[in-house]
């Protein structure tokens, strides 16, 4: 007889049984890469778990899975929910794997409810260099040109990868990709916040309304390698020295950044040396910025600050200073009705909801411009993401699969 109540022990042996299969020892982390035989059993799991409860499933062009209850054709409109399968190496069990085990909980305990499950294919972008594939091939985003050069590690390209999972670059088109947008209510996305904002509040979920945007950063400081013995203090043009400040001002940036808009990070990621030897004052200092912020405007004014800190540094230690952005992607706020409707779901069940955004890109980001799209995001215990210690209480993730068939449930 089946239970239509949502069940915290169905999710949590669900997730258990997916972080059952990893390339690697568990122990160690969870590794599942895309196409990859533990990513394959952890989909067919999925897909033999929807098959069991009547349902019908199926693969798209991209490789991304599909399942519709017995009784909602595949011409019919439907909500939209779930998310990834794949890790990062070493990852966690939550990440990506929360959203999909609440979308088989609906298909269990929501029979009637016109909703299909979808797992992503590649969105960590670890086996073949872009993240998001399956989602970005589904929206079109990527020229089909594009596609074709992408090879895993093996060298392997996307299509025989993905052959034996649905993956067909010919059928990879508006006309053709047989699963056309225009036909869901919506897309709703659970995910684990990978951050600690409602750990540290003590809540279990929270509505994303924006998914952050992103300016990305190359340049360098040059200055002159020479000898570190026999240069005086006053006479040295150290680039390493130039970057330093420049690293530790933009540290300061970042925190004025935020105070402005919550949310908003800045991150110098990469410091490259050059020659880095001990007794050589460094004569090139080259690093990467990544500047994420949930608002247009500050990710402009914030570019402007970050520029004349450069020039500065650079002027005042006369160093020659230079800097490009080689990635600007605008802030994506999420459909605001939807966002409402998840809000107005989470008071008729007793359960807070704040705002957050995503300093994280989604599958549901990527789709976002072609339908109604939302994302709850579950306290993640002390924000640890891409990690083993990943961790999220059960009952925070059955109250976020309570919210989201509140939230279906008006139809």
């Amino acid at each position: 007889m089946r239970n239509f109540e949502i069940s915290e022990e169905r999710l949590i042996d669900d997730i258990g049984a997916i972080a059952g299969w990893s390339e690697s020892d568990p122990a160690s982390g969870y590794d599942r890469p895309t196409f990859s035989s533990s990513w394959a059993s952890a989909r067919e799991y999925v897909a033999d778990e929807a098959r069991r409860l009547g349902c019908s499933v199926k693969a798209d062009p991209a490789g991304n899975l599909h399942a519709r209850p017995a009784g909602l054709s595949w011409d019919e409109p439907a909500w939209l929910c779930g998310s990834h399968i794949d890790t990062v190496p070493s990852g966690g069990k939550y990440d990506g794997v929360v959203g999909v085990v609440i979308a088989l909980e609906l298909l269990r305990t929501q029979p009637e409810a016109p909703v299909e499950l979808v797992v992503f294919a590649e969105e960590e972008g670890t086996t073949l260099g872009i993240a998001m594939l399956g989602s970005r091939a589904w929206a079109g985003t990527l020229p089909a040109e594009q596609i074709k050069t992408l090879r895993n590690r093996a060298g392997i390209d996307f299509a025989g990868a993905g052959a034996a999972f649905g993956v067909a670059l010919d059928k990879i088109g508006p006309e053709s990709f047989g699963f056309p947008l225009d036909r869901y209510k919506g897309l709703i996305e659970v995910h684990v916040e990978q951050g600690a904002g409602l750990w540290k509040k003590g809540l279990p979920a929270a509505v994303v309304t924006t998914v952050n945007g992103r300016r990305q950063y190359s340049g360098g400081f040059r200055g002159v390698a020479n000898h570190a013995g026999s240069t005086a203090m006053a006479d040295r043009l150290d680039a390493l020295a130039g970057a330093a400040e420049f690293v530790l001002g933009l540290e300061a940036l970042g925190k004025e950044f935020d105070a402005l808009r919550s949310g908003s990070v800045l991150t110098t990621g990469a410091l490259t040396i050059v020659p880095n030897a001990v007794n050589v004052i460094p004569g090139k200092a080259d690093f990467m910025l990544d500047f994420r912020s949930p608002s247009n405007e500050l990710l402009a004014s914030g570019d402007r600050s970050i520029r004349r800190l450069l020039s500065s540094i650079g002027g005042k230690r006369g160093l020659e200073a230079g800097m490009e952005c080689f990635e600007n992607l605008p802030a994506l706020p999420f459909d605001p009705e939807l966002c409402d409707r998840l809000r107005q779901a989470g008071a008729k069940l007793g359960i807070p909801l704040p705002d957050a955004s995503s300093g994280a890109l989604h599958d549901s980001a990527i789709l976002a411009p072609c339908l109604p799209t939302a994302m709850l995001f579950v306290a993640s215990k002390d924000g640890i993401s891409h990690n083993p210690a990943e961790f999220s209480r059960p009952e925070d993730i059955a109250a976020a699969a309570r919210i989201v068939v509140a939230a279906i449930a008006r139809g």
